[in-house]
């Protein structure tokens, strides 16, 4: 009887040891996984083999050189002293095919499996300790972010952001000030940690225009590239819309650098138009050949109106035929739920994208803001 429960016991173990370690190892979520290594490593094939082969010698790259810059690349990732150790695991792995067996050549595989499982681990941790950090970001990140509905001067503002990686360079800001709503979008070149970033220092510069007084649109432009391109080192450029409501009229003037066009609904003509604007992306020229390009064009936003903003992650979001969700499909859901308020529009056109895409991951961040002017007895 003890030897039953005894063995009941082990097998009960045995199962909890296998459903923990198989945890999350689902069908969709390995193909998900398998996709981003896939990426990363064709990522680090392409820099560092062909691109830089080609650059050097300006042929194609013969496989043997292909699979050595490869190894190397992926070596050299590694800091000295697991660079030593992993240097250490080969030579184990190695002698024993090069000399007779014996009690220390029989152990020589065993300690090479054992350090190489040892850096693997050591290479985990580092990681997971990376990967805090960047959830601090984040965390950082959407902290600063406005809330994602909001009422203001009858002003109903819905926005929906989503990131390709953990943290992401697409900016979005509401900024209520005594004379009217500034609502800014923004899309950083680049992705990542290094757009998430620029994306902090942006709104700073965003904030600390305001505070100077400098609220209007085209004004604001000008003067965050003045600022973006007091850095002598500063290659990023940004796309930027930028919207200015007045609290003692119902229009909405609008200056655009380079940004994907607003789109209106006009309720009175119950019909949308892209509002199209010249402007060049910040931090592309100078800031008098800017002042001759960018526009600011007024606009009446009456009763029931709506305006969408979005980055070009959106358009450009790819489904598993790799075909664009496109600005088309965003027109037509934008025609159809418009008014009827933006809550609505967010709803609808994420909707739309997470059922278009599937289970594709999204290789830009998508940013979307929508603005419905409400009626004044509401």
């Amino acid at each position: 009887m003890s030897l039953k429960n005894e063995s009941k016991s082990i097998i009960q173990s045995s199962k909890r040891y296998v459903d923990q370690y198989t945890e999350g190892m689902t069908r969709d979520r390995i193909e998900i996984d398998y996709k981003a290594d896939r990426e990363r490593l064709k990522k680090l094939y392409d820099d560092t083999v062909i691109t830089q082969y080609k650059r050097e010698n300006g042929r194609d790259v013969p496989f043997h050189i292909q699979l050595g810059r490869l190894f190397t690349a992926l070596v050299m990732r590694l800091n000295p002293t697991r660079r030593l150790f992993f240097f250490l695991t080969i030579v184990l792995f190695v002698v024993p095919y090069l000399r007779d067996g014996g009690f220390l050549t029989g152990l020589m595989h065993p300690l090479a499996f054992f350090i190489m499982t040892i850096l693997l681990f050591i290479e985990l941790l580092e990681k997971l300790d990376a990967k805090k950090e960047i959830d601090l970001a984040r965390d950082i990140q959407l902290s600063l972010l406005p809330k994602a509905e909001l009422e203001t001067n009858n002003l109903e503002i819905v926005s929906f952001a989503n990131t390709a990686l953990e943290v992401g360079g697409d900016y979005v800001d509401i900024i209520e000030t005594e004379i009217g709503t500034l609502v800014v979008i923004a899309d950083v070149s680049g992705k990542g940690l290094p757009s998430a970033l620029y994306m902090v220092r942006l709104q700073a510069m965003v904030h600390l225009l305001v505070e100077k007084g400098d609220i209007q649109p085209k004004t604001l432009l000008k003067e965050l590239n003045k600022l973006i391109k007091s850095g002598s080192r500063d290659k990023t450029f940004v796309t930027v819309c930028a919207c200015f409501f007045p609290s003692d009229r119902d229009v909405v003037r609008i200056s655009r650098a380079g940004h994907n066009h607003p789109i209106l609904y006009r309720k009175s003509l119950n019909e949308i138009e892209i509002l199209k604007m010249n402007g060049i992306a910040l931090g592309m020229t100078t800031t008098n050949l800017m002042d001759e390009h960018l526009e600011e064009v007024e606009f009446a936003f009456q009763s029931s109106d709506t305006l969408l903003l979005y980055t070009d992650g959106l358009s450009e979001a790819r489904n598993v035929q790799n075909e664009e969700f496109g600005e088309e499909r965003i027109l037509s859901i934008f025609e159809l739920y418009a008014k009827l308020g933006a809550k609505t529009v967010i709803g609808k056109i994420q909707a739309s994208l997470e059922e278009y895409i599937g289970d594709q991951n999204t290789l830009d961040d998508i940013t979307i803001t929508c603005i419905h002017r409400k009626n004044a007895s509401n």
